[in-house]
């Protein structure tokens, strides 16, 4: 048992030292904000889109999650409160990661932009969209929290013990079937390599977790359930909400109501796909660019 033991600590360290030299790899800035420090990282060129990324993300989980669907333009992805190297303040809301990206985009010259709020990351969008509407040229939601979601409700206390990389590497390494329901990966899948990839890719993408916990808990406690009471109906900018029919994690059902509700919206079903729209990068980035091209957006 201690042979088992070591071993698995000395697999535990090298995959958290890869993990590490993973994040450490992505080109990140950070500058002092009235909320304290807020990080980023950016890629590619052209009009840009703010990227508001998922739970347990971080900057280098918004340029991961758009990396096949948003080719095109410059990708400006902050890390929200709490994750990575940004900031958490002692009164933390969606409101003031809103307004923290209002002097991100100042700080970066960007009069206006696009922004793609995803899973978790959709109630900071939807208050830089009602708080800002003239910084924001598009708004899209992908795999979004709605009210009435499942995601909009708090998790019991007791979940926070799984918010730690010891936690997370056991569960992932002893059962990551386990691990990838839990990130809203539907039965049946993954049909192909690619998928198995790309559920490997995001599964390694969430570590190291601790770094990450502080955000993660001001997610599922408080940003996500915020979202049951926004005025969507307030919402005045072009709005495309994108959700698979057979999410298990955040319900379809949810996003339809959400899209009856926003004046003007459209929304994309996919058929599957499940939380991380596996096997739809291609219908998603067709379905992204043409709205986009919509509404001509203004350049940095």
């Amino acid at each position: 048992m201690a042979t088992v033991a070591a071993g698995a600590m000395l697999t535990y360290r090298r995959d958290l030292s890869a993990a590490r030299a993973r994040l450490g790899a992505v080109d990140r800035s950070v500058i002092s904000t009235t909320q304290g420090a807020l990080e980023f990282a950016e890629r590619g060129q052209g009009p840009p889109i703010l990227v508001s990324h998922g739970i347990f993300h971080g900057c280098d989980g918004g340029l991961r999650s758009t990396r096949d669907v948003i080719t095109d333009r410059r990708v400006i992805s902050p890390s929200r409160f709490g994750y990575l190297g940004s900031s958490m303040p002692t009164d933390p809301s969606a409101g003031r990661q809103a307004a923290v990206f209002v002097e991100l985009l100042d700080h970066l010259g960007v009069d206006a932009t696009s922004v793609i709020g995803i899973s978790a990351g959709t109630s900071a969008a939807i208050q830089l969209a009602l708080r800002h509407p003239d910084r924001v040229d598009h708004l899209i939601i992908s795999s979004g929290n709605w009210p009435g979601s499942p995601t909009s409700e708090a998790p019991p206390s007791w979940a926070t013990a799984f918010y730690t990389d010891p936690m997370m590497w056991t569960m992932k390494t002893l059962a990551p079937p386990f691990v990838a329901q839990l990130m809203g990966v539907p039965d049946g899948f993954p049909h192909n390599e690619a998928e198995a990839t790309e559920i490997g890719e995001m599964l390694d993408s969430i570590f190291p977790v601790g770094d990450r916990s502080e955000g993660a808990i001001f997610d599922a406690f408080v940003s996500n359930p915020e979202i049951n009471d926004y005025p969507l109906e307030e919402l005045a900018v072009p709005t495309l909400i994108v959700h698979a029919v057979d999410d298990p994690l955040a319900s379809h059902e949810a996003a339809l109501r959400a899209s009856e509700r926003i004046p003007g919206a459209r929304l994309v079903s996919l058929e599957s796909g499940g939380h991380l729209g596996l096997g739809q990068s291609d219908r998603v980035r067709g379905e992204i660019e043409t709205f986009l091209a919509g509404r001509p957006p203004r350049m940095a």
